[in-house]
C-alpha cells in the first residue's frame, strides 16, 4: 500500500480495515492503558480513584455550596447527597468519555510521527484506539457507579442493560468527530488547546450538574442543542429512573451520527497523504 496514495473513504473499506487490525487494536489500546499509569504507585487503581474523587469534589461544590437539586426527594423529605451523587456521576461519566477521545484526537497522528514516516501504517485505527482507552476508564466509572447504587440505594433496574444501546450512537458521533480533529490537528497545531477548552463549555453548557427543567425556558433550547444532553438524559433514564430511553429518538440520532461518523473517515483518509509533508 503506497501511503501517498488516495485512500478508499467507503464504510466497508473502514469495517475491514477494523476487522483486519483488531489484534493490532487490541494491543494498542492495552498498552495504552497500562501505560497511563506506568511508574505509578497505584497503578490501574487510579482509574477507581479518579472519578470517586472528582465525584466527591462536584457533589460538595453543587450539592452544599450551590444547593443544586435533582427534584426527587422523597414527598415531604430532603434529596439526599446519595442521590445527587448518583444521578451526578452519570452525567459525569458521559462527558468523560467524549472529552477524553475529543482532546486525545488533534495529536493522535502527531504524536505518532514514526506511524507516518517511517512505516506503512493503518492510521485510521489511531482514533478507534483512543475510543477503547476511552471506553475502558468509562467502564470503570461505570462499575464504581454500580457499586455505590447498589451501597447507597438498592437494586438497579433491569433497564440498565440497555445502556450500551444508549452510548452507541454518542460513540459513532465521537469517532466521526475524532476522525476530523485528527486530521485538522496535524495542519493546525492550535486545534488541541481549542478543543479543550470547548469539551469543557460543554461540560457546563449539559445536563451534568442540573437538569435542564431548572433553567429559564430561553435557555433550555440552548443546553438541548448541545450532543451531549439528549445521551445523558437517556442514559439517566435507564440507570437511575428505571425507564426505557426513547427508542426514536436516538435513531434519530444514530442516524446523523453515523453520516458524522462516515464523513470524519472520509476527510481523514482524503487528507492523510497530506500528513508526511507536513509532519
Amino acid at each position: 500500500m503506497n501511503p501517498h496514495a488516495a485512500q478508499t473513504t467507503s464504510l466497508f473499506a473502514l469495517v475491514r480495515s477494523l476487522w483486519k487490525h483488531r489484534q493490532l487494536i487490541g494491543q494498542m489500546t492495552k498498552r495504552e492503558v497500562l501505560g497511563r499509569y506506568r511508574g505509578s504507585f497505584l497503578g490501574l487503581g487510579w482509574s477507581f480513584l479518579n472519578p470517586l474523587l472528582m465525584l466527591c469534589v462536584y457533589t460538595f461544590v453543587f450539592s452544599v455550596v450551590f444547593k443544586a437539586r435533582w427534584g426527587v426527594a422523597p414527598e415531604g423529605g430532603e434529596e439526599s447527597k446519595a442521590m445527587f451523587a448518583i444521578v451526578l456521576f452519570v452525567g459525569m461519566i458521559i462527558h468523560g468519555l467524549f472529552a477524553d477521545i475529543l482532546n486525545r484526537a488533534p495529536s493522535l497522528v502527531v504524536g505518532n510521527v514514526n506511524y507516518v514516516k517511517k512505516v506503512v501504517f493503518p492510521l485510521e485505527i489511531l482514533p478507534v484506539v483512543a475510543a477503547n482507552t476511552a471506553l475502558f476508564h468509562a467502564l470503570v466509572s461505570l462499575v464504581v457507579w454500580l457499586l455505590a447504587y447498589v451501597a447507597l440505594i438498592d437494586m438497579p433496574n433491569w433497564n440498565v442493560l440497555l445502556l450500551p444501546v444508549v452510548m452507541l450512537p454518542l460513540l459513532f458521533l465521537t469517532l466521526g468527530i475524532a476522525w476530523f480533529l485528527a486530521s485538522i490537528g496535524v495542519f493546525l497545531r492550535d486545534v488541541s488547546p481549542t478543543v479543550s477548552i470547548i469539551t469543557m463549555i460543554m461540560l457546563f453548557m449539559s445536563p451534568v450538574f442540573f437538569p435542564v427543567e431548572s433553567l429559564p425556558k430561553d435557555i433550555q433550547p440552548l443546553i438541548m442543542a448541545n450532543p451531549l444532553t439528549f445521551i445523558i438524559e437517556q442514559a439517566r433514564a435507564v440507570l437511575v429512573w428505571g425507564r426505557l430511553p426513547d427508542f426514536l429518538g436516538l435513531l434519530r440520532y444514530m442516524a446523523i451520527s453515523v453520516f458524522v461518523f462516515w464523513a470524519g473517515f472520509a476527510w481523514f483518509q482524503k487528507t492523510r497523504k497530506g500528513f508526511s509533508d507536513v509532519l
